[in-house]
C-alpha cells in the first residue's frame, strides 16, 4: 500500500524557498534597442522579425519550426513556418505535431501536482513507500527521494544511464544536496503514478489534462495518425559526418507498435510490466542497439511528449496568475508552487521549481524550459505569470536552440542567462 498524509497537511513550498529568493537573482540582459517585452508588450512576432525567421533557419539548417504565443492569459496566435520533413518537402501546418522532448517535464509534473491535491501522493514521503522497481540498485540514499526531489532535480540520479539492460539506478550524491538534472527520476515517478492510478501515463494524462484542457493533439504516447503528423528531425547546421540521423523515438516506437498490433492493446494503454513482456519480441525485431529496456518503448514523462504548438501554448496558459480555474485544475497554491524555488544553492542564477525553472529579469520573475531529443529536436517555453503571457518555440532541427533563441529575444526582450548554462 502506498505510504499516504493526511492532504490537509500537505506542503507545496519549501520552507528554505519563497518568492522572495527570486527577488534577490541577477536580471536577465535586456537587448539593445526597443524591443516588445516590456512590461505592458505583448510577445506576438512582429512582422520584421517574421520576415527575417526564413533566413534565420535556413542559416542554421533547421526545416521547421513552431511558434505560439499567450497574451493575457490565452492563446493568442500561433503559426507554423518551413517543413516538417526536409525529404518528402512535408509542410508543417497547424495539425503538426512536434517531438517536445524535456518540455515533457513540465506538463508530468502537472499531472503530479494534481495527484497531490487529492490526496493520493505527498510530496515529500519517500518514493519506495509507492513503488520500488527492480532496476533500483541496493543503496541507503534511494530510500530519501521523494517526488518534491524528482520534480526540483535533487534526487541525485544521472539523467540517463548508459548501459540501462544490465546497470542498476543508484544516486551518485546524497538527495536533497544538489541539483542534478535527472530524467530517470521522472520515469521512476511516471511508475509510482501507475502504481496509484491504476492507468498507463497517456491514459492518466488524456484523463486527467489532455481531455479536459481541449488538447486533442498531445500525447506521450505513438500511434498511426501521429506518426503521419509528426515531424522529422534533422542534424545540426555544423554537423560533419552527413547522413540521415536516427529518429530513435520514431524507431523504437515503429517496432514496438507491432507488437502492440499483435497482442490488440494499444501502445498508449502500455504500463511498465507491458514493456517488460513485450521486450523479448522488440529485440527480435530490432536493430542493434536501438532498444534497451523497457523504458525505450514505453511513454516517458521525461521525454516523448508530442504536441502541437498551439497545445503546448495551452498548457502555459494554465500557469498565468489570475485564472478562472476549473474544477479539473490545480489550486493557486499549487500553481505558484511549480513557480517557486523549491532549494536554495549558492552561486545559482536559474532555479527549480516544480517542473519548472525560474529566472530573475527585469520585469520580474519568468519560468521556463528547454526540450532537447537525440540532437535533431530542440524546443523552448517560457512565461511570465504575473503578465499572464508566454511563447513556445518548437523546431525539428539539431540546431533549432540557434533559432529559438533568437525567437524569445525578439519578442521578450530578454536575453537569459540560461541559455550560457
Amino acid at each position: 500500500m502506498p505510504i499516504r498524509t493526511d492532504p490537509g497537511r500537505r506542503r507545496f513550498i519549501t520552507q528554505s524557498a519563497s518568492l522572495g529568493v527570486l527577488a534577490a537573482l541577477p536580471s536577465a540582459q535586456a537587448l539593445a534597442g526597443p524591443c516588445k517585452g516590456t512590461a505592458s508588450g505583448s510577445w506576438i512576432p512582429d512582422d520584421i522579425f517574421l520576415a527575417e525567421l526564413p533566413r534565420i533557419m535556413q542559416a542554421f539548417a533547421v526545416p521547421g519550426v513552431g511558434i505560439a504565443v499567450v497574451d493575457e492569459g490565452a492563446v493568442a496566435w500561433s503559426r507554423g513556418f518551413g517543413l516538417a520533413n526536409a525529404q518528402t518537402r512535408t509542410p508543417v501546418d497547424a495539425r503538426t505535431v512536434f517531438e517536445d522532448a524535456s518540455l515533457s517535464k513540465p506538463m508530468f509534473a502537472y499531472l503530479v501536482m494534481q495527484l497531490v491535491e487529492q490526496g493520493r501522493i505527498d510530496l515529500d514521503v519517500p518514493l519506495v513507500g509507492y513503488r520500488r522497481p527492480d532496476y533500483l540498485g541496493d543503496h541507503p540514499w534511494i530510500a530519501l527521494i521523494t517526488a518534491r526531489d524528482v520534480l526540483r532535480h535533487t534526487t541525485g540520479l544521472p539523467d540517463w544511464r548508459k548501459s540501462p539492460a544490465t546497470e542498476k539506478l543508484v544516486p551518485m550524491v546524497k538527495p536533497g544536496t544538489r541539483i542534478n538534472y535527472s530524467g530517470e527520476a521522472f520515469v521512476w515517478l511516471q511508475l509510482v503514478v501507475e502504481a496509484i492510478t491504476g492507468q498507463s501515463l497517456d491514459e492518466s494524462m488524456q484523463a486527467h489534462l489532455f481531455g479536459p484542457a481541449g488538447m486533442k493533439d498531445s500525447s506521450y504516447t505513438w500511434n498511426a495518425d501521429l506518426a503521419a503528423r509528426s515531424v522529422y528531425g534533422h542534424p545540426a547546421h555544423d554537423r560533419v559526418d552527413g547522413g540521415v540521423p536516427r529518429q530513435v523515438l520514431r524507431d523504437q516506437w515503429s517496432v514496438a507498435q507491432q507488437v502492440a498490433d499483435r497482442w490488440g492493446k494499444p501502445l498508449s494503454g502500455w504500463k511498465y510490466e507491458d514493456a517488460e513482456r513485450a521486450m523479448p519480441e522488440v529485440l527480435k525485431l530490432a536493430p542493434p542497439a536501438l532498444v534497451m529496456w523497457p523504458g525505450d518503448i514505453l511513454a516517458n514523462a521525461a521525454a516523448s511528449l508530442r504536441t502541437t504548438v498551439q497545445d503546448y501554448a495551452t498548457f502555459l496558459s494554465l500557469m498565468m496568475a489570475g485564472r478562472q480555474r476549473a474544477s479539473w485544475e490545480i489550486s493557486e497554491a499549487a500553481r505558484q508552487a511549480m513557480l517557486t524555488p523549491q532549494i536554495s544553492l549558492p552561486g545559482r542564477w536559474t532555479e527549480k521549481g516544480l517542473g519548472w525553472n525560474t529566472e530573475q529579469t527585469r520585469d520580474g520573475p519568468v519560468f521556463y524550459h528547454s526540450g532537447s531529443n537525440s540532437g535533431i529536436f530542440k524546443n523552448f517555453a517560457i512565461g511570465d505569470a504575473q503578465r499572464r503571457r508566454g511563447i513556445v518555440v518548437l523546431t525539428n532541427g539539431g540546431s533549432g536552440s540557434f533559432v529559438h533563441q533568437r525567437v524569445v529575444r525578439a519578442t521578450t526582450g530578454y536575453d537569459l542567462l540560461s541559455y550560457d548554462l
